[in-house]
């Protein structure tokens, strides 16, 4: 399971199980990185909730 997210600055990839962990970045400075990786973990349970919600319905 992973998840794109992608700002201003660039883009990056995270996968999310079993554990939290970049997968690829393009133009992202590692505070940013650091930053939204935070918050991927912090938010870790309800994505992947609404991830099996979306993705569960295909």
């Amino acid at each position: 399971m992973h998840i794109h997210i992608e700002c201003e600055d660039g883009e990056a990839k995270f996968w999310i199980e079993p554990i939290v962990s970049l997968a690829t970045y393009c133009r992202l400075k590692s505070h940013k990185l650091n930053e939204i990786q935070r918050i991927v973990e912090w938010k870790k349970d309800e994505i992947v909730k609404e991830w099996k919600k979306y993705f569960g319905k295909r």
